[in-house]
């Protein structure tokens, strides 16, 4: 059986002093708080820049603005997704890196979260990280400091630096801070979409209507680089792992739902509004310049502290699961060093994309690939837990041996890792960007099919081999 580190009880989710616990299991007398407090918890990280910039994407991909946010509300219904796995973590209460081994068997789990659960981490921990440093590294230099190459990297290395300290005291600080971060976010881009407001070109038209196969590209590719950001969540299992066991998994997920879909939709059709009284110049010098172009002097800077801020709250999220992550693939690490490791290996990211890109640019490519790894395995999680109804047993995802429940065949589930190779496959082929177009989406005329087509290969796949011999597990 694999050893779980022992650690002292007192002061394991304190907000005042780093969290020691890991994956470990978190006994019944250790739990607490309520669903509620997740709402805030997911709509500090939500209300983003990103969701600014993906918005204004959508109006360069030619879209009209009613079609734009008829996009935005659909892919924001994939909320629920996050919200529905986020109750195994106090059914089981560990982590959701640990709770996949019910999926993916014992070491099939270690290629999965190194592969998969890194790669989501990085991409947002460096998507997140490049806007602050744009955005910094812009407002420093209307102050006098122009410098193209450190500037941003120093920018990036500081709010790196309090990013992984967050990460570091963990779960306690996370769930005392993120209701305040939520709120001034919130007041600082209300501020920030008001003053986009007179900008805004309400009679808006693309200079040549979308219809037809253009049309359909337009919204499935839009759709698609959307639908990454609730798709990327799984790691929601670590945030409530904390609840009481008791907690109704209904209420876990309404909260989370609603946590992260609320800012996504009210701030993406901010970033739609905005786009359509920027002229082909301005998107060309990057819609972060762009921003600060439009506000008065004063609140530049506080738009960069609400970016910083929001970048904190999203990544020392991410920081904090990938360093369980670290753990759940098998290094023996304690949470604190691997949470400095995601850290380092994060910021390099984002210093190499910062010298090589623009935000725009970086955003919608990654965005886009990121859906043929998260699509799939969203599906597989989403219908493991409908399956298995959160039976979930701590110590049974703990045992590392032939025997052991979820070991299946050599350590190996071959319904789990069939489900996301094929899925991922299927996502592959229909997927449409700028530098890849599988050949589904030729033949379709670049429509992009992958989010439903590979969730949905990857779901039918899976609920359809558990219910052969290769999905029996260990139970009695």
């Amino acid at each position: 059986m694999t050893q779980i580190h022992p650690v002292e009880a007192e002061g394991l989710d304190s907000a005042s002093r780093p969290e020691t616990r890991g994956i470990e299991l978190i006994d019944d007398d250790e739990r607490h708080g309520r669903a509620r407090d997740l709402f805030l918890i997911w709509a500090a990280p939500s209300v983003s820049i990103l969701n600014l910039t993906i918005g204004a994407s959508l109006i360069l991909l030619g879209l009209e603005v009613w079609q734009a946010i008829a996009v935005i509300v659909a892919a924001s219904l994939l909320w629920v997704l996050p919200g529905l796995i986020a109750a195994s973590g106090p059914a089981s209460g560990t982590s959701g890196s640990v709770v996949t081994r019910a999926m993916y068997g014992v070491l099939g789990n270690r290629l999965f979260v190194a592969v998969v659960g890194w790669f989501i981490g990085a991409v947002f921990l460096s998507l997140t990280w490049l806007a602050s440093s744009f955005l910094g590294a812009d407002l420093l230099r209307r102050a006098g400091l122009a410098d193209p190459v450190w500037v941003p990297i120093v920018v990036t290395l500081v709010v790196a630096a309090i990013t992984i300290l967050v990460a570091i005291f963990g779960h306690g600080l996370i769930l005392r801070v993120y209701p305040y971060m939520a709120a001034a976010l919130f007041v600082i881009f209300l501020a920030v979409a008001g003053f986009i407001l007179p900008t805004v070109d309400w009679q808006y038209a693309p200079t040549e209507p979308l219809s037809g196969i253009g049309l359909w590209s337009a919204v499935s590719i839009g759709f698609t680089i959307l639908a990454s950001t609730p798709l990327s969540f799984i790691n929601s299992p670590d945030i409530a792992r904390y609840l009481p066991r008791e907690t109704k998994p209904s209420h876990i997920a309404a909260a989370t739902a609603l946590g992260g879909a609320l800012p996504f939709i009210v701030f993406t059709i901010v970033g739609v509004l905005l786009a359509t009284g920027l002229s082909g110049a301005a998107f060309e010098a990057g819609i972060d310049v762009a921003l600060l172009d439009l506000l008065p002097a004063w609140l530049g800077p506080v738009l960069v502290l609400g970016v910083v801020l929001n970048t904190i709250a999203l990544n020392a999220m991410t920081a904090y699961t990938s360093s369980m992550a670290l753990q759940a693939i098998g290094f023996r690490l304690r949470r604190i060093p691997a949470a400095i490791i995601v850290g380092v290996v994060g910021t390099a990211l984002t210093i190499y994309l910062v010298l090589s890109s623009s935000l725009l640019e970086a955003a919608n490519l990654m965005l886009q690939f990121l859906v043929v790894v998260s699509g799939p395995a969203m599906a597989i999680f989403v219908v493991d837990v409908i399956l298995r109804r959160y039976d979930y047993e701590g110590p049974d995802l703990f045992v590392n041996r032939a025997g052991g429940r979820y070991w299946y065949s050599g350590g190996w589930s071959i319904p789990g890792i069939a489900a996301l190779l094929l899925g991922g496959l299927a996502t592959a082929v229909c997927l449409s960007t700028n530098v890849w177009s599988g050949p589904v989406a030729q033949l379709t005329g670049f429509i992009d099919l992958s989010v439903p087509v590979g969730m949905l290969v990857a779901a039918v796949l899976y609920a359809g081999l558990l219910r052969t011999p290769l999905g029996k597990d260990g139970r009695p």
